[in-house]
């Protein structure tokens, strides 16, 4: 078994991944369905001879094989780890072209193969062994190494995207945005943000195409990860005119109909993305729009607007409170009696109060300039 792992090594040092003969073959590693079928071959041998303990020492031989290949032939072949995954994943310079993005999905495929076909083993030594040893037979551990290799794979396929997104982020905040002032077509850093999913997406659905549950799973940590990212960013763009933030609205309404089709961008089949899926994208910049929103309300009666924040946001930390009253361009003193008012009204909840008759012309003010908004983005759409 020893000498084994070490053939499977020097054949994907020379091989590589293997290339799919047609659309519909999967890319798992052929070293994979080797391994299992010498297991099958040893353990019909070994039972042939005994079911007793030599059938329950070959399963912990067995096991021990299994980490070795997830460790040295999945894990160390995931693409630029070879200082280690966990510094990767913390390397924000973390680019994959095509061909690694292929091998994160192959490695990934042949670790969930695994998973599956160790599932197989485990049952099959069961009913082989003798009935007073069957429930010293357990795989979990190896499972859940084989899982940890798909987590692995997932968590950079998704660093690697967000890597990708980051300088269009940046580029966001570097905006005069307090300057602008007439709304127009969606900002060259949204279009720099799909161009980069629509090159990436492509590419990994393909390779992921038999394992499509995995697929949505990477979708899905994506969006998860990176709309908190985005409104980090958006709470940087400071200071923020009202037209400012109307167009910044704009972007925000255009990279979520891009995030909502990101399980579908440049396919020719459109698939409904998963109803998961979609609640995260539409909750998560749902809070962008809100924040937006606020920020484009007038601030005067002060107590109108911390009673706007708290209604369309629920959001009682005070240090974003204070980032959005910096994005408006409020002065210090500003800020300090917005800010006694805001902790005030938290511990009461639900914003719920009635801010009474000075705050009807603000929210009307609000509505209509959110309206106008509104038809403008369906313009674009269209």
């Amino acid at each position: 078994m020893a000498d084994l792992i070490e053939k499977f090594l020097q054949d994907f040092k020379s091989q590589g991944i293997p290339k799919p003969e047609s659309d519909g073959d999967e890319t798992v590693l052929p070293s994979a369905g080797e391994l299992f079928v010498f297991y099958k071959k040893c353990m019909v041998q070994c039972a042939a001879l005994s079911t007793g303990p030599p059938l329950l020492e070959l399963a912990n031989l067995f096991q021990k094989f299994l980490k070795e290949y997830a460790n040295r032939l999945l894990t160390a072949n995931l693409p630029k780890t070879t200082s280690g995954l966990a510094s990767i994943l913390k390397d924000s310079d973390v680019k994959f072209n095509a061909e690694e993005k292929r091998l994160t999905c192959c490695i990934l495929i042949t670790a969930e193969y695994c998973q599956e076909t160790t599932e197989q083993l485990q049952n099959k030594l069961k009913e082989k062994i003798d009935a007073d040893l069957c429930e010293k037979i357990n795989f979990g551990a190896e499972n859940d190494v084989f899982h940890g290799v798909i987590s692995n794979s997932i968590q950079l396929l998704v660093q690697d995207l967000e890597n990708a997104c980051e300088p269009a982020l940046i580029a966001m905040t570097k905006v005069h945005w307090q300057s602008i002032e007439t709304v127009g077509d969606q900002s060259g850093y949204i279009t720099a943000i799909g161009t980069h999913l629509k090159q990436a997406i492509p590419v990994i659905r393909d390779a992921l195409h038999s394992s499509r549950k995995y697929f949505t799973q990477f979708c899905i940590r994506f969006v998860n990860s990176f709309i908190p990212r985005f409104i980090s960013y958006i709470y940087k763009c400071k200071p923020i005119s009202t037209i400012g933030a109307e167009q910044l609205l704009l972007d925000t309404h255009s990279l979520k109909t891009v995030l909502l089709d990101l399980t579908s961008l440049g396919s020719q089949i459109q698939r409904k993305p998963p109803s998961s899926f979609t609640k995260i994208v539409a909750k998560g910049m749902s809070k962008a729009e809100m924040i937006l929103k606020v920020v484009m309300s007038p601030h005067d009666p002060a107590a109108g607007f911390v009673e706007n924040y708290i209604k369309l946001l629920n959001d009682p930390d005070t240090a974003n409170f204070q980032k959005l009253l910096e994005m408006k361009g409020l002065k210090r003193n500003e800020q300090h009696s917005m800010l006694e008012i805001f902790r005030s009204r938290i511990p009461v909840g639900s914003g719920s109060a009635n801010t009474g008759d000075s705050n009807t012309g603000t929210s009307e003010q609000e509505s209509s300039r959110i309206k106008r908004l509104e038809k403008l983005i369906k313009k674009q759409i269209l």
